[in-house]
């Protein structure tokens, strides 16, 4: 049995939920031989799955989303598969720039900035990377990597030649950019850009329109924003050539509130769907090629899965090697044809054995090892 299940958000991690399948598997059938990948597709959690997958914790202190200071972590694996002498670094963007970094009921939308995540890439590559895997996802900024970038040794200037203000609403006083002065380092290292989101950096399916209301952004700061990075993407055609324009419009620029955007222009990132990125990092396929039936989930099983979340990853996969495959979860909100779509025989939801969200929330591991040995029942015996 392999269990290669996500978090569930505000409940398990994605290492507690595998450890306690683990217990209702063997509650059902003792002796059991159980084995566990801990997955993340990008977003929040990545680093805690590379650190499960034996990765080393790194803290570093940087320049929280309000400008106090935070402690973020990321993860690092010195050796293959990097080149030779440097190592490859997990980095999640929410542990420098996350939503989870401001006070309760307050949101910045307009002056949040990325600058902790450049902090923290520069303590990656402190550290030794030289490829760097970047998890973004769960920001609570929207000001298109610029805070990130100029961390990083880039330079963002008004018209009276001083830097503009952290966050995105100031990037409409942006007259000149310049990242001559990024760090060299980054030209040598091979950055992958690792998120579950498509959406381009701006317009109607843009960052601010689709996730600023997320991060308390009102119909007036949506479109405040949405001007403020068209104008940061024009300064920076002007500044780096056609290439700026072009990656306003690639998948995956609108990602983290623009951050995919900064990547991709300043970083010289590759996109790439996250969780095809994780299960590549985190040593899926030979742990993979050694079970006979995988077990998938994350807290909620819902359309949004469908679109390159972590259960659809690992159940295309599986179902690649010929390979069944079923899920748990904390609410099913997906008809069974689209699970069988996907790959996934069958789902098994904690809502169905506790129909209150707040006990299903509170009593999760418990209520999870008793899905488990019904799957073990019904599956295994």
């Amino acid at each position: 049995m392999l269990i290669a299940a996500d978090k569930f958000k505000g409940s398990l991690t994605a290492v507690e939920v595998a450890e306690h399948v683990t217990a209702g598997l063997r509650r059902a059938v003792p002796g059991l031989e159980v084995s566990a990948v801990p997955v993340a597709d990008g977003g929040d959690g990545t680093v805690a799955a590379a650190l499960a997958a034996g990765f080393t914790r790194h803290e570093a202190r940087v320049t929280g989303p309000m400008g106090a200071p935070v402690t973020a972590t990321f993860a690092l694996r010195m050796g293959a598969p990097a080149v030779a002498g440097g190592g490859t670094a997990v980095v999640e963007m929410a542990e420098a720039s996350g939503l989870q970094h401001l006070p309760e009921g307050v949101f910045a939308p307009l002056t949040a900035t990325t600058y902790g995540t450049g902090e923290l890439l520069l303590a990656a590559l402190d550290a030794g990377a030289t490829s760097i895997v970047f998890g973004v996802g769960g920001s609570a900024t929207t000001d298109g990597g610029a805070g990130m970038l100029a961390a990083l040794g880039a330079r963002f200037l008004d018209a009276d030649g001083e830097p503009v203000a952290p966050g995105g609403g100031p990037l409409r006083d942006l007259a000149t950019a310049d990242l001559s002065g990024l760090d060299p380092r980054l030209a040598r290292t091979a950055i992958v850009l690792a998120s579950d989101v498509d959406n381009p950096l701006t317009g109607p399916k843009g960052a601010p329109a689709v996730y600023g209301p997320q991060k308390g952004a009102s119909e007036q700061d949506v479109a405040t924003l949405d001007a403020a990075l068209a104008h940061y993407a024009g300064v920076l055609e002007r500044a780096v050539g056609p290439r700026a324009a072009e990656h306003a419009l690639a998948p995956g620029a609108g990602a983290a509130g623009g951050i995919g955007y900064g990547a991709l222009v300043g970083l010289g990132a590759d996109f790439r769907p996250g969780i095809d990125v994780m299960l590549d990092v985190l040593g899926f396929a030979p742990a993979l090629a050694k079970a006979t039936f995988v077990i998938t989930g994350e807290g909620s099983l819902d359309e949004q899965t469908l679109h390159g979340k972590a259960p659809a990853g690992v159940a295309a996969a599986a179902r690649a090697a010929g390979l069944e495959v079923v899920a748990v979860c904390g609410r099913l909100q997906l008809p069974q044809e689209a699970l069988t779509a996907a790959g996934i025989r069958r789902a098994y939801a904690l809502t169905d054995l506790e129909s209150d969200p707040a006990r299903c929330m509170a009593e999760a591991g418990p209520l999870l090892e008793r899905a488990a040995a019904q799957l073990a029942r019904d599956f295994l015996v």
